[in-house]
């Protein structure tokens, strides 16, 4: 007989323990988000895999290595999507939402790259995107990282660092890219094969590079903050300015390049050193081109995104007040009379006490079971409901965690009396 079925590699369950810091981390972040003026857009999994190759570069290593792609019966080439901006972007010009209107969006859901498994990197994550299309100023990069700033104060998270650098306009990184590749070549017996490749495709991913003899190298390279042109220059000035103004600590690292080839002007990644080599928790830039680039207007932009699983994993302890998932109230049931007649009273419950988190027991069970796991749950009562009870609408409401003595009462008075036992045991 065979085995259980494993499962895919790199592609993890969030396990029932998990989920409700999943479930808080993102209502804390939809609520911030409504609350800055960003409203959510819901994109498909599957797009065309020309999108990714237009506008990520097809010499990245996202679209050369790490894409899931295939052809569909119709023999369309089609590719799970490995991040969110170019998806929404196509969204907004195939909807005209971009038509002389700024617009402020954000979407979340699962992403996928074929990449080596390890802490804090799977082949599925999870990543809240947020993007601001329609505005050229640094304005708006200076939001983007203050609403980013907010959400890590909300959610009581510390011991991230702000790092921000400027790649200039297509036309000035193109010309630092040439004083990079003339300079690196020079050096090329110090480099290693990534990098060695890299040198040829696509260079400035080297200033990137996590193999330590390479770091050490490029530390001594032509800065691109040294080779901005004077609008970008101007820029990055003014959202300094902005971060000093609001307090927002961060560094200048002239290495940040990220990996994608539309970015153009900011970049800015938030680390931090508590989850090992992947550091970057939340990272975004400027693309200034990509709306033209995929057909629609030419039209500014600037978005960030935040890994799920790296969050998640921060947020591991944090207790957040105010918030308990336990039941209030479990109900038990002695006979099949009392089984049946609990599904109605519950229900009758919840209709009379809107949110009331009550758990039924299913199944047949010993009074004395169903009372421990009663105790186990957390509820603060427990309604007991035996079939003479159920046969003459009744009920008996036994408080868990006060002592109190327990109360026979009619289903018509139940939900008053069980608010009131409820805000007692509170108190």
């Amino acid at each position: 007989m065979s085995g259980p079925v494993a499962p895919v590699r790199g592609m993890n369950d969030v396990l029932p323990d998990r989920t409700p810091c999943w479930q808080r981390l993102e209502a804390i972040a939809r609520d911030t988000l409504s609350a800055y003026g960003y409203a959510e857009i819901r994109l498909p999994i599957l797009e065309r895999t020309e999108l990714f190759r237009r506008s990520i570069g097809e010499v990245t290593d996202i679209v050369e290595k790490e894409m899931y792609t295939f052809e569909d019966r119709s023999g369309d080439s089609l590719s799970l999507r490995p991040e969110a901006t170019a998806g929404l972007v196509r969204a907004g010009i195939s909807h005209g939402l971009l038509h002389n209107q700024p617009r402020r969006l954000w979407c979340a859901g699962p992403m996928f790259r074929h990449e080596r498994p390890q802490k804090g990197r799977h082949r599925q994550f999870h990543q809240i995107d947020v993007e601001a299309l329609g505005f050229a100023g640094p304005d708006i990069d200076a939001e983007l990282i203050l609403l980013a700033s907010r959400l890590w104060r909300r959610l009581g998270l510390e011991h991230l660092r702000l790092e921000v650098n400027s790649l200039g306009t297509p036309a000035a990184r193109a010309a630092y890219r040439e004083k990079l590749v003339v300079w690196l070549a020079k050096r090329k017996h110090d480099l290693d094969a990534d990098s060695l490749r890299r040198l040829k495709t696509n260079p400035l991913r080297i200033l990137d590079s996590k193999d330590p003899a390479v770091q050490a190298l490029v530390a001594e390279a032509p800065a691109i903050t040294d080779h901005l042109d004077a609008g970008s220059a101007a820029h990055f000035e003014a959202l300094r300015g902005y971060l000093d103004d609001a307090g927002i600590a961060y560094t200048v690292n002239p290495r940040l390049v990220r990996g994608l080839d539309y970015y153009t002007r900011t970049v800015f990644e938030w680390v931090t050193d508590r989850l090992g080599a992947q550091g970057a928790v939340c990272s975004g830039g400027r693309y200034d081109e990509l709306v033209s680039q995929l057909g629609g207007r030419r039209t500014p932009a600037i978005g960030w995104a935040m890994g799920l699983e790296r969050v998640a994993e921060l947020l591991a302890g944090i207790d957040f007040a105010g918030v308990d998932d336990r039941p209030q109230a479990y109900l038990v049931s002695l006979g099949e009379r009392a089984r049946r007649a609990a599904l109605l009273l519950a229900e009758h419950l919840r209709d009379a006490l809107p949110g009331l988190r009550l758990h039924t027991h299913c199944g047949e069970a010993s009074l004395k079971s169903q009372m421990k796991k009663a105790d186990r749950s957390g509820a603060a009562v427990a309604i007991v409901l035996g079939d003479d009870e159920s046969g003459a609408g009744r009920a008996a409401v036994k408080p868990l965690r006060s002592g109190a003595d327990q109360e026979l009462m009619d289903w018509t008075d139940l939900p008053v009396r069980l608010r009131e036992m409820l805000e007692s045991e509170r108190r």
